[in-house]
């Protein structure tokens, strides 16, 4: 169960843009944490669980529409019922409308956009 990760992948559509620049809200990628959260719930414990809180946040560089997002998602500690999971959202792919209206690029490296520490909380075994 340690080590257990999976991996979403989402391109961030312009209706989510909430700020100037086309830039896409905090609340955005740690949505996304949730999503992969259920996921790696449901694979290691046979339950989508509940998200208990964040013991750490940090925002490294903007998120805008027409990104390309992926989150990872990696179980880190288990606990009786409570799980440790590591989060990360990485830029992978970035529209660049300054070559035309449908450019963009693939980025290498990706960039951090955000990474977070969070608990989730399973049923207890039978």
């Amino acid at each position: 169960m340690i080590g257990t990760q999976v991996v979403h992948r989402r391109y961030v559509p312009y209706a989510h843009a909430h700020y100037g620049g086309n830039l896409v809200d905090g609340a955005y990628s740690l949505a996304l944490f949730g999503d992969a959260a259920t996921e790696l719930c449901i694979r290691t414990d046979g339950d989508e669980g509940l998200f208990a809180g964040y013991s750490t946040v940090a925002f490294h560089a903007p998120v805008h529409a027409g990104d390309v997002v992926e989150v990872t998602a990696v179980v880190t500690r288990r606990g009786n019922r409570s799980r440790t999971v590591e989060f990360a959202c990485h830029v992978t792919c970035r529209a660049e409308p300054g070559r035309g209206p449908s450019a963009a690029a693939v980025l290498d490296p990706p960039l951090l956009a955000v990474s977070a520490t969070g608990t989730v909380v399973v049923p207890a075994a039978p």
